[in-house]
């Protein structure tokens, strides 16, 4: 992809979010398949298929390395599934969708302290109207308990440990090295979970619908979404490519509205121009910030 860092970082984590947010239709396509099951065999296919498209550029990785790919896997991918479902077979899941809207205010605090910088107060509060943005396009009014909430909070806290654990990692191995090891290091954890909770009937056979849903949550939303969303990272920094995460619940509704299972409120069209409005601010008032304080290491 051509074009400067700045471009190419904006298009690739837009990218990203679009592809996850199309995630919610593949998912109640899989309502009534073994959930962990699922997951596993998806993360399987996928880092084999990455590793084959990857051709080499998937890089080994070495001593610690392995220790924050597997915190990546375990927090990012495995429990973080796990806490979304649990919450919201509690509550509402719109309601459990804007507490987890809430990473890019979180990622814009953390990341700049991750590189020992302060987090700057019009970025932070820029994140507060994506995020602001992004609960106006879910909520629904719905009501939430008190465990579906720290439920919601600490799935928060894992998807902000996805991305700013994969920084140091990302001028080292690299976005594919990085997706591809954790998504093989998940499939165990996820086997796991799966026959703990399922049983012998955790990979039955697919039905022909859920066979599609499946290849697309490891095409479009495994393969597309985690390769561009680390890519994007690299290229813009964690706190500036966090401000796309806004776009996950507006694609998520926008394909709802077009196959008609979400009604097109005028309220979700203000939020969606508050996340836009957001975003284009989040642009203007940041840098990309690749993570050049960690050293790069030689093949």
């Amino acid at each position: 992809m051509s074009g400067s860092p700045l471009a190419r970082g904006a298009a690739l984590a837009a990218t990203a979010q679009i592809a996850a947010g199309s995630s919610f239709v593949a998912v109640a396509a899989l309502a009534d398949y073994p959930i962990a099951g699922g997951q596993g065999a998806r993360y399987g296919v996928a880092a084999l298929a990455l590793a084959v498209i990857a051709r080499g550029r998937a890089r080994i990785p070495r001593g610690t390395e392995w220790l924050r790919l597997a915190a990546i896997s375990l927090l990012g991918l495995a429990v973080f599934n796990a806490l979304i479902i649990i919450a919201v077979d509690d509550s509402d899941p719109a309601a459990v969708g804007v507490i987890v809207g809430c990473v890019p205010v979180l990622l814009a605090i953390l990341a700049p302290l991750q590189v020992r910088q302060r987090p700057r107060p019009f970025v932070i509060a820029t994140a507060v109207v994506v995020a602001m943005g992004a609960a106006l396009v879910q909520w629904t009014g719905g009501a939430t308990s008190t465990k579906a909430i720290l439920l919601a909070v600490a799935a928060l806290c894992c998807e902000a440990a996805f991305t700013l654990l994969a920084v140091p990692l990302l001028t080292t191995i690299g976005a594919y090295g990085v997706t591809v090891w954790a998504c093989a290091l998940s499939v165990p954890m996820l086997g796991g979970w799966a026959l703990l909770v399922d049983g012998p009937g955790a990979y039955r056979m697919p039905t022909t619908g859920e066979f599609l849903a499946l290849a697309w949550l490891v095409l479009g939303v495994t393969l597309i979404a985690i390769l561009s969303w680390f890519t994007a990272v690299h290229l813009l920094g964690a706190g500036l490519a966090g401000f796309f995460n806004g776009l996950m619940p507006v694609a998520a509704m926008a394909i709802g509205a077009a196959t008609g299972t979400v009604a097109l409120t005028p309220l979700r069209v203000i939020g969606t121009l508050i996340v836009a409005a957001g975003i284009t601010l989040g642009m203007r008032a940041s840098r990309p910030q690749p993570p050049k304080r960690y050293p790069t290491r030689r093949s």
